[in-house]
């Protein structure tokens, strides 16, 4: 039988967490304190702070064989980078164990295991010596670390001076390029531009080609469906479930879905601009079924927007930007160029509706930018009005899914094929057919 590359055997872990009391007590509260605490039990300390105990994760358990993918899902605060801090042996588990069976490389945060002061060049042998590698080792990947970090012409300056861009590229290209069986990756790669993250999951998936184990940490849903082999979610610091991508991703998307805030009360929101006038109440996204919580691919989609002015207005002017996970604008809707159908009469409050006939969007999350205002004039700005969740769909008919890699859109297209020249195997398949 093959033996597992990570063993994880009812690991637990615990933190204090401080709380620091509403004022300093009085001299006389101090002294009462002191003659009355030999007879009570408390958690709370001399200067009226109380200590609270947190589980980050209970009693976890599951093996990763070699060459396996595995995903760790969860919302923020569920365990994943705990869980992935004891495995690296940077925190010891407050009860159990984890067994590791090969070399390990991690990348939980930017420029872990690098020191400021040397360059990067000095960098690749420290952290490639801290991962365990003999300098020959390193010798023999160097070009294809700097290479991939395109850091060569800072390659001899202390990284103190790196943007967080190149911090990244050059951590990650040092824990992806060296030999190590094990490699963990959280979700650090979010630092990087999107040509930077599309190598890092591009050298990924050489890396399991090559049977190595790799435990990968990402918000990304359509990451996580073309690297993993096999998902874990954690929730609360427990392990709710072990299995396939699909499986965990459904219970996921589920478990997430009164999160994904397709519908949210605009009146107080934090994302309106200082100089807005609130005018729009309400946003909600809808899909074709009419549930905000569960949109497809290729779905008509529908942004409806409640809008009530302090001021009487003549017309409407609105707009409406879906942007994706990295923040980037997708594209955008504008009754300026498409006008709606205003009632010529004063406007105080109603509903604005704006429908996209089969949205092209790949699966992921997008947010909502909106303008409300009036002859063309923005009054009202709401960023980030609320987030949607678009699920994959067989939007071509071809009992396959489109690369989730590819972009944020999709687009409808066929292919053809031409060929110039009779092929060999026709000329083959009929011998005598060209002959005098």
């Amino acid at each position: 039988m093959t033996r597992p590359a990570i063993t994880i055997e009812n690991i637990s872990k615990c933190y204090r967490i401080g709380h620091l009391g509403k004022r300093l007590p009085s001299f006389r509260e101090a002294v009462a304190s002191a003659i009355t605490s030999p007879f009570r039990r408390s958690n709370r300390n001399g200067n009226g702070s109380t200590t609270e105990i947190f589980w980050a994760l209970q009693d976890i358990s599951f093996e990763v064989f070699p060459g396996e993918v595995v995903g760790i899902l969860g919302r923020n605060g569920a365990g994943k980078s705990t869980l992935l801090k004891v495995l690296s042996r940077i925190t010891e588990p407050t009860t159990g164990q984890a067994r590791i069976n090969g070399r390990l490389a991690s990348l939980l945060e930017v420029g872990t295991g690098f020191h400021s002061e040397l360059s990067g060049r000095e960098n690749i042998y420290l952290n490639g010596s801290i991962l365990g590698m003999k300098k020959v080792e390193i010798d023999r990947k160097f070009d294809e670390i700097v290479a991939f970090a395109e850091v060569e012409q800072f390659l001899d300056t202390q990284v103190k001076y790196y943007s967080s861009g190149m911090y990244v590229r050059l951590a990650f290209a040092v824990a992806a390029h060296l030999e190590t069986q094990i490699l963990i990756v959280d979700e650090v790669l979010a630092v990087g531009d999107i040509g930077f993250q599309n190598r890092c999951l591009g050298r990924i998936e050489e890396v399991t080609k090559q049977g190595r184990t790799v435990l990968f940490v990402s918000h990304n849903v359509p990451a996580v469906q073309n690297l993993c082999t096999r998902c874990v979610l954690l929730e609360r610091g427990r392990l709710k479930i072990d299995g396939d991508p699909e499986t965990v991703l459904n219970v996921y998307n589920q478990s997430i879905g009164g999160l994904m805030s397709a519908e949210e009360d605009l009146t107080t929101h934090p994302g309106r601009g200082s100089d807005s006038v609130p005018c729009m109440k309400r946003v909600r996204v809808t899909g074709r079924s009419g549930d905000e919580n569960f949109i497809r691919m290729g779905d008509d989609i529908q942004i409806e927007i409640a809008f009530d002015s302090p001021e009487p207005l003549t017309d409407i002017f609105c707009r409406a930007y879906i942007k994706n996970n990295l923040n980037s604008p997708v594209f955008g809707f504008d009754t300026d160029v498409v006008p709606p159908e205003v009632p010529k009469q004063i406007i105080r409050n109603g509903r604005i509706f704006c429908r996209v006939d089969r949205a092209p969007l790949m699966p992921g999350t997008y947010s909502l930018d909106l303008f409300f205002g009036s002859h063309r004039m923005v009054i009202d700005t709401v960023h980030e009005a609320c987030r949607f969740e678009i699920h994959p769909a067989d939007v071509f008919s071809s009992g396959r899914l489109p690369q989730t890699t590819a972009g944020s859109v999709y687009c409808p297209h066929s292919w053809e094929v031409s060929l110039d020249e009779p092929s060999s195997l026709a000329a083959a398949a009929h011998p005598g057919e060209n002959r005098s």
